[in-house]
């Protein structure tokens, strides 16, 4: 039970803040499972049941409690959906420390404030790491050094490309094809000129694979969640169909 006098008001603050967790989780790469898991495990804390509906972009939410009137009810939008694991580790462990410490409304809030406002790695240092990790790929597929560097630069560029369309609003679709479209552009410059080879043109859009939402659809259908899974399955299919269009349309310029 959670404390205080006004219960009816707890309980509205307590689905609330379930319901921003739960947002929160789910923009940021959890699946369906370790949502549902999360928000059962800190309301059950409190002595409340849970009945959840969670779709691709909503999270309907009922909260009540065995022998009371009291009864919460809400859906929350979710935003656009990323990747970002420190902010899902930091939400499972939160939820332990309810369970074992018996924290309040208020302490979870300013800890989901927190775990929310954790700054991200500095721009410039994502840039290179994933310039690295394309170049590793190059490498694995049989390039040499100058297709390592061709790829370097082109996964460079094609993650900046992809950061500016985000940052001003582009459709997520659009976003992914000018960022597979400028990766392989740069990548297919030097080739067109007989400098690199095939292996930097075809390993320069991987960083864009959407590894985490078919990994999440996979998941989700295991685990019964049918409806969502396919959901995030077929997005999953069209960002790869934006990538395939982005390099497609490379290929038939430098071919033209």
């Amino acid at each position: 039970m959670i404390p205080g006098s006004d219960t009816q008001t707890e309980v509205k603050e307590l689905g609330m803040t379930l319901l921003n967790i739960g947002a929160v989780l789910m923009s940021s790469g959890a699946n369906t499972g370790r949502i549902r898991i999360t928000i059962n495990r800190i309301a059950e804390s409190f002595g409340y049941k849970t009945e959840l509906l969670i779709s691709h972009r909503t999270i309907l939410l009922s909260l009540h409690q065995e022998g009371s009137d009291e009864f919460f009810s809400s859906l929350k939008r979710t935003s656009p959906h990323g990747a970002n694991f420190k902010v899902v580790s930091g939400i499972s462990r939160m939820s332990w420390a309810v369970v074992e410490e018996k924290w309040s409304v208020e302490q979870i809030r300013a800890e989901l404030d927190r775990l929310v406002s954790l700054p991200h790695y500095p721009r410039w240092l994502i840039l290179v790491l994933i310039g690295l990790a394309g170049a590793s790929f190059c490498r694995l597929n049989g390039g040499d050094i100058t297709d390592m560097f061709i790829t370097f630069t082109a996964s460079m560029v094609g993650l900046f490309v992809r950061q500016e369309t985000v940052k001003k609003g582009f459709n997520t679709y659009l976003c992914i094809y000018l960022a597979a479209l400028a990766a392989t552009l740069v990548a297919g410059l030097p080739i067109k000129f007989g400098i690199g080879h095939e292996p930097a043109f075809a390993t320069s859009v991987l960083f864009l694979i959407p590894g985490v939402p078919l990994i999440n659809a996979f998941s989700d259908m295991i685990d019964g969640n049918l409806q969502i899974g396919l959901v995030r399955g077929l997005n999953g299919l069209i960002l790869a169909f934006a990538i395939a269009l982005g390099l497609f349309t490379s290929f038939l310029i430098y071919k033209a």
